[in-house]
């Protein structure tokens, strides 16, 4: 006999004989069996245990892994923007040393997510530093997890599954975590997060061990690649609610305990590597606790507003100020709770429950921990990437259910349901050509946010390195120093841009010294002053104090053992400590060819040219095309009698710069030294 009933789900037993209207006591296997509540019409049954895949599962994954990479096409062709050089590997991690690093070296990598950055460690190995591999994988992985919507919406036979995975594959909120290659953080944990929910779910009909054993392997893995997914213990636990309309201790609650350890564990410790070590906390994270709660409200309504008509958006949104003193930023906490009694009081758990995922996803961001990026804006698209299908899953069921009462017609249904994805990829294929190049997204960016001091001072860098656009990069600076004049690394920014402009030397030491005033352990701003200084007669000594500072708080910094070398050889009396510099600038970076090449001076001064020699050559290997490190070279292979090798070495560095005359008149004493017979024509 198959028990149905209409009534809630969490009726006893006695309730259910009543609904199936027997009036005989039924026999003690039912009894247990009848431990699983009658399901009720706000939650279907479970699908049986018959297999992941099936036609119409293959033809929705085929559906989005076509149309993801058509609604992503613009990005594909994009490059490396913002922060994407310090995800993909840097040259030192690169070996399988560097893989070690990732896991055992908590400073190697930008964030401690080794399971992402031992996938970009994988990525390289496959395509190098060709940016589209990159993209590749992104997309690949975001049409993935979508696919998992899909079977995660068929396990719980809720309808709109297939719906629900092309809403969340092409919603344009989703183009900031999938067009931008740093991102992949959220596209790879997402995988492991759906996937771990999924085999949690079949867990929860099976109570086999060895589900539970992978649901909670690939939980570990999502951990490693972002901590926002620790939130899925607690997404489970409203999942089961919404299904039975209580909890279970033994059945629900207990099993997820190491989850919620190892979540939590995981989010304080992602939470001190914030602040610690990416930089998480100062004047711009000081908020009152009274600040702190004015923010979720708010937050919850800008991502929801975001996903339910997702129009503006942006890199970077424009950074709120909380203030106490003013009424209306209390309404936002309000609302939430309004809102919450609203879905608390509608007949069915569905919608509440999706709201509560879709803020307890979101917790991690909604002001009450500190996380870097709240130095720009307290809201950005990524951060609601998992937390969106809160709301696009209900969406979706709903849209169908609509629907389906107002036309009974399948195919009509079908065309007019389709229209919705249609929509939004139109809408991500448009924003995901803002992620092109840096360029682009920058003034992207500022079109629609002026204020965005990030995106003057980052476009700026881009201006600066371009020739001749150098007054834009200082105007760029200078519009990021006016909208936020704490920010140091933009007075830095403005300093190295006015010390390449003739004159304007003075300036360029004042922005140096205003950032050492906001940031006093800023290393490089340091060392910058110190280059300055050290090109004003009679300043050499406070040039040194300047790179001795940076060396003091930052010992790696290369350049800046260099430049100290530099500073210290212009005394013949301190040549052996300049040596020692250029020797600890080569430790920190072997490929630093300008410490090759001032070392190899330094050597040549002191006699030492076997050494010299070797340390030219070095140079020459990094930079085959330095005019000067030939000439060099040139000068002592002639001292050391070796004038063939010599003359090579000056007729290089002329057909690298003709008009070089040191190295023609090397050339000419040269060649005069040699015998007529031997003389090269």
């Amino acid at each position: 006999m198959v028990l149905r009933c209409d009534g809630d789900s969490t009726h006893t037993f006695a309730k259910v004989r009543e609904c199936v209207g027997h009036p005989t006591r039924m026999p003690k296997r039912r009894i247990i069996q009848s431990d699983r509540p009658c399901p009720s019409t706000d939650q279907p049954p479970l699908r049986p245990l018959t297999g992941f895949v099936d036609f119409h599962i293959f033809a929705a994954w085929a559906a989005i892994f076509l149309a993801v990479p058509l609604a992503y096409w613009p990005a594909l062709h994009g490059g490396l923007v913002w922060d994407d050089t310090a995800h993909v590997m840097a040259p030192s991690m690169q070996s399988l040393h560097g893989l070690w690093r990732i896991w055992f070296d908590l400073g190697a990598t930008q964030q401690y997510y080794p399971l992402l950055y031992s996938a970009f460690w994988i990525e390289h190995r496959l395509w190098g530093d060709a940016v589209l591999g990159y993209h590749l994988a992104n997309v690949a992985l975001h049409a993935l997890a979508a696919c998992l919507v899909v079977l995660i919406v068929r396990r719980l036979a809720l309808p709109g599954a297939w719906l629900a995975g092309l809403i969340f594959a092409l919603h344009p909120v989703c183009v900031e975590a999938v067009a931008w290659i740093s991102e992949q953080k959220s596209t790879l944990s997402a995988v492991f997060y759906l996937a771990a929910g999924l085999t949690y779910l079949h867990f929860d009909q099976s109570r086999r061990r060895s589900r539970y054993l992978w649901a909670l392997g690939l939980f570990v893995l999502a951990l490693l690649s972002k901590t926002v997914t620790a939130t899925l213990p607690a997404a489970l636990l409203v999942v089961f609610w919404w299904q039975r309309g209580r909890l279970d201790w033994r059945r629900d609650v207990h099993p997820l305990l190491p989850w919620f350890v190892l979540g939590a564990g995981a989010g304080l410790f992602t939470a001190w590597v914030e602040k610690t070590r990416v930089g998480a906390e100062g004047a711009g994270f000081s908020l009152s606790l009274a600040q702190r709660l004015l923010l979720p409200g708010r937050i919850i309504f800008f991502y929801a507003g975001k996903l339910l008509w997702p129009s503006n958006l942006i890199f970077t949104y424009p950074r709120w100020q909380p203030d106490v003193t003013v009424w209306w930023q209390y309404l936002y906490p309000l609302g939430v709770v309004i809102l919450v009694v609203v879905l608390w009081s509608l007949p069915r758990r569905g919608p509440l429950a999706g709201f509560l995922i879709f803020c307890g996803t979101l917790f991690p961001v909604l002001g009450f921990l500190n996380v870097y990026p709240f130095r720009y804006s307290f809201v950005a698209d990524h951060f609601q990437y998992l937390a969106s299908l809160g709301i696009i899953v209900p969406v979706a069921c709903g849209l169908v259910l609509g629907i389906s009462r107002i036309s009974p017609g399948k195919t009509a249904n079908t065309a007019v349901l389709l229209m919705v994805p249609a929509v939004l990829a139109i809408l991500t294929w448009r924003e995901s050509g803002m992620y092109s190049d840096s360029q682009t997204l920058y003034r992207t960016t500022l079109a629609r946010n002026p204020n965005s001091w990030m995106a003057h001072d980052n476009l700026g860098i881009i201006l600066a390195q371009t020739p001749g656009r150098l007054s834009e990069a200082i105007a760029e600076f200078q519009a990021a120093v006016r909208l936020n004049p704490a920010n140091s690394h933009a007075h830095v920014n403005l300093g190295n841009a006015l010390e390449q402009v003739p004159g304007r030397l003075p300036q360029a030491i004042a922005e140096y010294q205003a950032a050492l005033r906001i940031e006093p352990d800023y290393a490089e701003a340091h060392s910058n002053l110190g280059f300055a200084l050290a090109q004003i007669p009679g300043r050499l000594p406070q040039a040194i104090a300047e790179y001795r500072a940076a060396l003091r708080i930052r010992p790696s910094l290369a350049d800046t053992h260099d430049y100290l070398g530099i500073a210290l050889a212009q005394t013949p009396s301190q040549l052996p400590a300049a040596i020692a510099e250029y020797q600890a600038a080569l430790r920190f970076n072997p490929n630093h060819a300008e410490a090759h090449y001032n070392l190899g001076s330094a050597l040549a001064q002191m006699g030492r040219l076997p050494e010299a020699i070797a340390e030219f050559q070095a140079a020459l290997r990094i930079q085959p095309d330095d005019a000067e490190a030939h000439n060099n070279l040139g000068v002592v292979l002639a001292q050391t009698g070796r004038l063939p090798e010599a003359i090579a070495e000056f007729q290089a560095a002329l057909r690298i710069q003709p008009d070089y005359a040191e190295a023609q008149n090397n050339l000419r004493s040269a060649l005069s030294k040699m015998p007529s017979e031997v003389r090269p024509r």
